[in-house]
Formats: C-alpha cells, sequence, structure tokens
C-alpha cells in the first residue's frame, strides 16, 4: 500500500500512536468533521503530491523554528508550494536569525518528529512553548490538511474546524504576509 484511495470519516480502527489517538479525541470532542487518507510515510515533497491527489487538496507545510538562543520557537503553517525564506519571518516577527528547531525539542514540546508535524500537536504544548505563526495566504484555501501525529495519515480539515482546534489547545495564531520569493 503506497496510499489507500480510500476517503476515511472517522477515526481509524486499527493499532495506532497515542499521539494520533488523542488527537482524534480531540477532533470528537470539539464535533470537527475531517477526511483522513492512510498512506506509507510521506517524507517526499512528490509523495505528497500524490496525497493531495487522493484528498483533493493541498497539505500545507508546517515548518518548526526556534531563534538562535533556543529559547523561542515557532510552528509556522504556509501553502505547501511557497518557498521558504526564514529572513522574511525573521523581520515579520521582529526576532534575530531563526533556523530550524532540532528534534529534541519538538518531540518535548509537540511529541511527534520531523515530517509529521502540524499544528495538530500543538494540543502536547501544554507549557505554550511553541508560537503558531500562520501565513496569511493559507487563509485562501477552504480546506487545510497536515499529519495528526504521524506522517502516515494526512487529514483534511475546514480552515475554520482548524482554527477551532488550535484554539481549543489554548495557543492564539499570529498571522503574517510572506513575500513569495518567486515573485521578487
Amino acid at each position: 500500500m503506497r496510499i489507500d484511495p480510500t476517503r476515511y470519516t472517522a477515526r481509524p480502527t486499527d493499532e495506532r500512536i497515542p499521539q494520533e489517538l488523542a488527537i482524534y479525541d480531540r477532533l470528537e470532542e470539539l464535533s470537527i468533521p475531517y477526511v483522513r487518507v492512510d498512506h506509507e510515510r510521506a517524507d517526499t515533497i512528490e509523495f505528497c503530491h500524490e496525497v493531495e491527489q487522493v484528498l483533493g487538496s493541498e497539505i500545507c507545510k508546517n515548518l518548526f523554528l526556534c531563534n538562535r538562543q533556543q529559547t523561542e520557537f515557532y510552528l509556522l503553517m504556509m501553502p505547501g508550494d511557497k518557498p521558504f525564506k526564514t529572513k522574511f519571518l525573521s523581520a515579520q516577527l521582529g526576532c534575530s536569525r531563526l533556523s530550524f528547531a532540532d528534534d529534541g525539542h519538538m518531540r518535548d514540546y509537540l511529541q511527534t518528529v520531523p515530517g509529521s508535524v502540524s499544528a495538530m500537536e500543538l494540543l502536547f504544548d501544554t507549557g505554550k512553548h511553541v508560537q503558531l505563526v500562520i501565513d496569511k495566504d493559507l487563509l485562501a484555501s477552504e480546506l487545510i490538511s497536515g499529519h495528526p501525529g504521524i506522517s502516515t495519515s494526512t487529514l483534511q480539515l475546514r480552515r475554520e474546524d482548524l482554527l477551532k482546534f488550535v484554539e481549543s489547545t489554548g495557543h492564539t495564531p499570529v498571522y503574517i504576509d510572506l513575500p513569495d520569493p518567486r515573485l521578487e
């Protein structure tokens, strides 16, 4: 099975990691509908494009970043096809140079690993160590897709429902306008 073409609208019944199950629990608690697609590990952009074909919508890019001192952490959500340049984000957030945060902080704060992170893992950041940052271009999409704690499933949610989920975690997003470097 590379990608199961079935679009599910309920939680999986097979065995899953506790983090993924906790995300389904919260979605059910909030009565948030979703579409789920199961697949092999989505390790490449090319494979994510195949998943997008089954879902019928793009998977957003989720980047876990930190400042140089590793004292401030950010989860950036942006359109999947938009190139990222750290200088634009650093300037808008008023931070010194941002870089990718290490796996340890991602595991400690979001209980996930690189390639699996999404805004849904903010559920586990009870200490509010991570600031969610959303590129306003992402809000042009009615549907937003991301992994539920593991990159072997992808969930598609309505934009408003994803924001409702984030709000339930106690996180307030910061909205920014990242320029598209391809248009410079």
